[in-house]
């Protein structure tokens, strides 16, 4: 949900907040195993910050902890801006504590995704993991969808995570591989750029019916599951965007709709999406991996007012943080705010998605934060500054 031109701006701005005191007589970090990172019990509270508006520790002090992740999105390959704004989010990571989600959206297309750039990744990931900052890669999210280069070419898109995985495994052992689906209410999303069509590579495997086309009823993640032995997490982002589609309106969650899209049960106003396979006790369950919710927030135009804003925003962070969630879905190890007020193309409008920037709201959202929810520790003074 980031742009290259949000990406842009955020450049300068990030480098000037980051407060980099080198230290002649750093301590070394303790190594830390990426392929664990979960928690032992609950879950890690997480922030998609828009870096160019706020630091990490100005949110911080806004939540009133430290968020245990913070999400960063540039394109793979890197454009010539990416490594800098990278190094400048895991430096305020090093500094704050917490571990950088970094979302890797191959622009070019998976063919531009070669062994070179997956190595100076893993290179560059390394250095961060020695100075105290974990990573996790959640690399061409949404690749069932249509919208984006890497969409439903399931093969090319198995290759490609390999590839990136298996250099990360090897030479950056303080990083993790996060797969992230999206939410297959819509599937197989006809009309996309990238829709796969009979005559396109990859649609025999995502015919999973057998029947010549593409429904519903074609298992929308499993096509594209790259293997247990470089999935380290599995996660898939859940909004309220709205009851019906376009779902440009500002609306009430339905009751239990969190819930339902998880497990693939949502038969609501938008439709029956019944058919869908459960996600978490497929991947979660079935796969025993994490699962993370990498980005949520409940559509909020910016001129409804601030009760009716408070009121949608309420019912959904209550869906979330519903003590049956804790109880019904163990593995559900991560979630991550999207603390972000940006013009949305499909609503055409600004949407306002944040928790914190009202204080009415973020008196309520802090106060409701379950005590299973984990925060970051306070951070070790150890390691060299990143930017």
């Amino acid at each position: 949900m980031v742009s290259t031109f949000v990406r842009l701006v955020m450049a300068l701005l990030l480098l000037s907040l980051c407060a980099c005191n080198i230290n002649p007589e750093a301590v070394p970090c303790e190594p830390v195993d990426g392929r664990n990172l979960a928690p032992a019990d609950g879950t890690l509270m997480g922030v998609n910050l828009e870096w160019g508006r706020e630091t990490l520790a100005e949110y911080s002090d806004k939540l009133g902890e430290r968020p245990a992740v913070a999400v960063s999105f540039a394109d793979f390959p890197f454009n010539e801006e990416d490594p800098g704004l990278i190094a400048s989010a895991a430096e305020q990571l090093r500094q704050n504590g917490g571990m950088l989600l970094l979302t890797l959206e191959p622009m070019e297309g998976l063919e531009a995704v070669t062994e070179q750039h997956a190595g100076d990744l893993a290179g560059m990931l390394a250095g961060f993991n020695t100075n105290g900052v974990p990573v996790i890669v959640r690399f061409a999210h949404e690749m069932n969808g249509s919208w984006y280069p890497w969409g439903q070419q399931p093969a090319e898109y198995i290759s490609a995570f390999r590839r990136v995985a298996d250099a990360v495994h090897e030479h950056a052992p303080g990083s993790a591989m996060m797969w992230a689906p999206n939410y297959a209410g819509g599937y197989p999303f006809a009309g996309g750029e990238y829709e796969s069509l009979p005559a396109t590579p990859g649609f025999v495997d995502l015919d999973t019916t057998g029947n010549g086309t593409l429904t519903a009823f074609d298992d929308p993640y499993a096509p594209y599951y790259p293997g247990d032995d470089v999935v380290d997490w599995v996660g898939m982002s859940l909004y309220h965007w709205g009851n019906t589609y376009p779902w440009s309106e500002s609306e009430m969650p339905e009751e239990g709709k969190f819930i339902d899209q998880l497990t693939g049960t949502y038969n609501g106003t938008n439709g029956n999406d019944s058919m869908l396979p459960d996600f978490y006790a497929a991947y979660g369950v079935g796969h025993g991996k994490p699962v993370a919710i990498p980005e949520t927030a409940s559509l909020v135009q910016d001129d409804i007012g601030e009760l009716r804003s408070l009121n949608i925003k309420r019912a959904w962070w209550e869906q979330v943080f519903d003590p049956t969630v804790h109880e019904r879905f163990p593995q559900l190890q991560m979630v991550n705010w999207f603390e972000w007020n940006k013009m949305e193309p499909e609503v055409g409008a600004a949407v306002d998605w944040t928790v914190l920037s009202d204080p009415a709201i973020r008196s309520e959202f802090t106060a409701a934060v379950p005590d299973w929810y984990h925060f970051a520790p306070k951070p070790e003074a150890c390691g060299e500054p990143l930017a």
